[in-house]
């Protein structure tokens, strides 16, 4: 019988070692291109916490999963705040997500009910960075004098209906380029219909951002606020004392309360 565990090579017929070849070219794409761009992130990140200030973190649509990578995260910051309307979450109204995005106002309403101010720092998800909800998320954070770090794809956003007159990455202090292509699709490679790559390239290029982040609060002596996993002994205690600490200025870890 195989052994399930053992590794098994791409059929040789697909092109890059087929769909996983695809999907390391583009990480290591991402590495080349990116790497300033996310020391700068963490660095960013780096003087908005020293400085007690909050991470707004905002997408729409599948955009969303990154917002919920960066928030409440076991090894994530724990001052980060999500910023969102209700209306742009896919799960419950799947269609209206779609139109809410693209509907002008939203952004403008969430970032004035959120009210980031310096020191504050906003990172904005969207792909395409095209439709009106991230751009003015992005505009208006950027106008409260309120840097802005932008995770989109410039290849994605050159491919991209365009809804608004500026993009998401007009409006940032810095611009983190996942690389996704347009479509955000990449099997088959000849004709690419499936297999989604920009949560992925997102996850991969925050990881990284947090990976630096921590050897600079590292040089610097700096002890960052992170989560500890709920699943692992002492946990608890450490979340609980975060929890006190943020509670009151965010206000997604209690409900309100």
């Amino acid at each position: 019988m195989p052994d399930p565990s053992a590794r098994t090579s791409a059929p040789a017929h697909l092109p890059g070692g087929g769909l996983p070849g695809r999907v390391r070219t583009l990480l290591d794409d991402l590495d080349g291109a990116g790497g300033t761009a996310i020391g700068e992130a963490a660095r960013l990140l780096l003087a908005a916490i020293e400085a007690d200030g909050i991470v707004h973190v905002a997408g729409a649509g599948h955009s969303l999963a990154m917002v919920c990578e960066t928030f409440y995260r076991a090894g994530g910051l724990a001052a980060v705040r999500p910023v969102f309307d209700p209306a742009v979450f896919p799960l419950d109204d799947a269609v209206r997500s779609t139109r809410v995005e693209r509907e002008h106002g939203v952004g403008r309403a969430v970032v004035k009910e959120a009210a980031p101010a310096p020191p504050d720092i906003a990172v904005v998800f969207s792909t395409s960075g095209r439709n009106p909800y991230p751009v003015e998320v992005a505009r208006e954070c950027a106008a409260r004098d309120v840097p802005v770090i932008a995770v989109t794809s410039a290849r994605a956003s050159r491919g991209a209906a365009a809804r608004t007159d500026t993009t998401l990455a007009d409006h940032a202090t810095l611009v983190l380029d996942t690389r996704v292509p347009p479509g955000d699709v990449l099997h088959p490679a000849e004709r690419p219909r499936t297999a989604a790559v920009s949560t992925v390239l997102a996850a991969y290029a925050w990881a990284r951002v947090l990976a630096d982040l921590d050897d600079l609060a590292a040089e610097r002596g700096v002890d960052l606020p992170r989560w500890t996993s709920a699943n692992v002994p002492g946990g608890d205690e450490v979340n609980a004392a975060l929890l006190a600490r943020y509670r009151h200025r965010v206000p997604e870890l209690t409900g309100g309360d």
